[in-house]
């Protein structure tokens, strides 16, 4: 599971530097799909990552307007900064996690650790899924969505 993290987390900093090509009109500019436009999905993915974690080890979750993100450079600040909390709890992971019960809102939800971790991997491909045809649609070469190469054994 950790490779797979690693794998998003390799792709995102090359989306982060593809989409520093882009103006920041263009960032923003309306879209189908995703958060409706190129950075705020970016955004939607650093805080979902960011959010579940938290739910896991209990604490608590961002209070994040994208409205307060108008350019690539608020979304690699808040990546930066979140990351190696995110890192770490990776890091730490052990196949012993993977059923423990993660219970949210009195009850409402139940899932285990291991599907949270395991959505949180899908949920960044899939997204990255969106910025591959958002990017074609400008003209340029999506990132390499490849994992093999990676050096992610």
């Amino acid at each position: 599971m950790k490779s797979l993290f690693y794998y998003n987390w390799q792709v995102r900093d090359e989306w982060f530097q593809l989409c520093g090509k882009l103006s920041n009109e263009e960032l923003l500019a309306k879209r189908t799909g995703g958060f409706g436009n190129i950075l705020h999905t970016l955004l939607h993915i650093v805080v979902v990552e960011y959010d579940w974690i938290h739910d896991i080890t209990g604490e608590p979750v961002a209070d994040v307007s994208p409205e307060d993100f108008r350019t690539l450079d608020d979304v690699i600040v808040l990546h930066k900064t979140w990351q190696p909390e995110v890192k770490s709890f990776v890091e730490a992971w052990s196949d012993e996690l993977h059923d423990k019960p993660l219970i949210l809102e009195n009850g409402k939800y139940q899932f285990t650790y291991g599907e949270v971790m395991q959505h949180l991997i899908a949920h960044e491909i899939h997204h990255v899924g969106q910025l591959s045809v958002w990017a074609r649609e400008l003209g340029l070469t999506p990132v390499n969505a490849n994992f093999i190469n990676r050096g992610l054994k």
